[in-house]
């Protein structure tokens, strides 16, 4: 895959007159955890992500404020609620795949979300809760109705944008238990098929999709499942997201509000966000192409963990999924149609309490196939700690250069 070293990454970012790095969070700078309440941020990078002040984003399906979001993450660190939002600490970009926008000052907007689907999302949480616990008896009979209200309520991240169930802690009362975890993967998807229907009996037929990690890629009406298997979990989060909250769309929104703060105007539009933007691959790329001049463009490294590649059963392919692989070969395209020397950066996010297929396979079983469109320049084995020592070593030599 033509794999570049650290020291010739940091040499092409730091000599980068506009540059632009995209990058997701979770098991890239923070290693993934069963839960994530106990998350830990790095001081180091906190204060990495100000000195690249302007040339920085975040873009992820997490969420920016909340108990649950990365914000609390940063006031915990730094042992303070009022410095960040004072000196312009919290990280900004776009969460919840692309439709919660923050500055580096804590501010939140929410461009192109209805006040109707604000309020179908907040009561959401309490409705997971209630049909998984109808659920759950039928595939853990041994549960006590205590345990059973227990894992359900633990298992249900109530996150404004992106209400999320996920299943690792009921995958760790059956650690080797395939067959199980398989029937709960499938029972999830059941009930988020539940709750588009209520959706859409509410009048929110195009609002909302369920977006899926791992995955397997698309059957172009939804996410595909990765099926539990011996020493692989396969999917264990079930996202509902609004649609357009995906993060090609996304990186679209990044560099038009990048090049707005640059030249004073914004070539995709004023108003552009991830709700707005075109729906295809190509579509996204020629946008881009038709509004977007060359000496605007800045050179772009994507950064993220998750992506996937498995065999089709038939034998006759390769599912590719991973809610990272999108934005990071729009990424990778761009540089191409723009002859931009664009960097993606994976990181090996398989060191944390959650299982990821290894950086340390040569091969990269279960991420990547030899077919694989996507290619990676720089690979980060040593996981979220080596990728925050290389992330501050970029800021300190950009801000002395």
């Amino acid at each position: 895959m033509g794999h570049i070293e650290f020291d010739q990454l940091l040499a092409e970012m730091v000599s980068a007159d506009n540059l632009l790095i995209v990058q997701d969070l979770d098991g890239v700078c923070i290693p993934l955890v069963k839960d994530p309440l106990t998350r830990v941020l790095d001081p180091v990078y906190v204060w990495a992500a100000k000195k690249l002040e302007g040339n920085f984003s975040v873009l992820t399906n997490g969420e920016h404020g909340g108990h649950r979001g990365v914000n609390r993450l940063v006031e915990t660190v730094l042992g303070t609620s009022h410095m960040p939002a004072k000196q312009g600490l919290y990280l900004p970009g776009l969460a919840a795949g692309g439709v919660q926008l923050q500055n580096n000052f804590g501010e939140i907007s929410h461009p192109g979300i209805s006040q109707a689907e604000i309020a179908f999302l907040s009561v959401l949480p309490s409705r997971m809760q209630t049909l998984l616990e109808q659920r759950l008896p039928a595939i853990l009979p041994k549960l006590t109705s205590a345990e059973i209200e227990y894992q359900a309520r633990v298992s249900i991240f109530d996150t404004e944008l992106s209400p999320t169930i996920n299943l690792n802690s009921l995958f760790s009362l059956i650690p080797d238990n395939v067959n199980i975890q398989q029937a709960l993967q499938i029972t999830l998807q059941e009930l988020m098929d539940e709750l588009i229907n209520n959706a859409a009996n509410d009048g929110l037929t195009d609002s909302f999709f369920v977006h899926i990690a791992p995955n397997m890629g698309s059957d172009g009406v939804r996410e595909r499942l990765k099926p539990a298997a011996t020493g692989d979990v396969g999917t264990t989060d079930f996202q509902f997201l609004l649609k357009g909250a995906i993060k090609e769309a996304g990186l679209l929104v990044l560099i038009n509000n990048h090049i707005a703060s640059k030249c004073g105007s914004a070539p995709l539009g004023e108003d552009f966000d991830v709700r707005s933007a075109p729906k295809t691959h190509q579509q996204l790329l020629d946008l881009c192409l038709n509004n977007i001049p060359a000496e605007q463009m800045p050179l772009l490294m994507g950064v993220g963990d998750t992506v996937t590649s498995n065999p089709c059963p038939d034998g006759t392919g390769w599912l590719r999924g991973g809610s990272d692989r999108g934005f990071l070969t729009l990424l990778q395209d761009l540089g191409k149609i723009y002859n931009h020397t664009n960097r993606v950066v994976l990181v090996d996010s398989s060191g944390g309490e959650v299982y990821r297929p290894t950086l340390n396979d040569k091969e990269l079983k279960g991420i990547s196939d030899s077919e694989d469109p996507l290619h990676f320049d720089v690979l980060v084995p040593g996981g979220p700690s080596d990728y925050v020592a290389l992330f501050a070593e970029l800021a300190e030599q950009r801000s002395t250069n």
